[in-house]
């Protein structure tokens, strides 16, 4: 249809003619209320954005002589964080003369990566970066998935729901 035509169209039903897909052949238009096609495509937008992820790269930092506890604390930092669907990116900092022995910092990142193996796996191998040695564990689970597992485990409440009613009841 002649432009001219769809233009006299719209004026007569009192509507816009909105151009849809410009890429078209033929250019494709719709009789229609601009505004209203500006308010579906925001809301459009706002929801792709919404089920879109970010990841979050946590960091933990460790020495390569590190105490047998310190170890441990460290590591449940890494299970928490893998749990919660984050990254983890583990440094190993070298000082003074550790830095000539750069095969205790590979040994501890291969005993960290399979100690949390169940909940994660090895992005990116360790490799050395200057004093440090640097080494990436993914999640498994994506966040989302991890959400819903834990919001099946609590009874579908979130933690500040739950705390509120932990307060409530000790109030009451």
């Amino acid at each position: 249809m002649p432009v001219q035509d769809a233009l006299r169209l719209a004026q007569e039903a009192d509507l816009d003619l909105v151009e849809v897909a410009p890429t078209a052949r033929p250019p494709v238009a719709k009789l229609m209320d601009y505004g209203k096609f500006k308010y579906e495509s925001a809301v459009k937008a706002r929801e792709s954005r919404k089920n879109q992820s970010n990841t979050i790269i946590k960091e933990i930092k460790l020495r390569p002589k590190i105490d047998a506890h310190d170890y441990d604390t460290k590591k449940g930092h890494v299970e928490r964080f893998l749990k919660g669907g984050d990254k983890v990116k583990v440094t190993i900092m070298f000082r003074g003369r550790e830095q000539s022995r750069p095969e205790l910092g590979r040994r501890l990142l291969a005993r960290l990566a399979e100690d949390v193996q169940d909940l994660g796996s090895v992005e990116s191998q360790p490799k050395q970066d200057g004093r440090n040695m640097v080494m990436v564990l993914g999640p498994h689970k994506r966040r989302s998935e991890h959400k819903a597992e834990a919001r099946a485990a609590g009874g579908g409440k979130t933690r500040r729901e739950q705390r509120r009613e932990e307060q409530e009841s000790g109030q009451g």
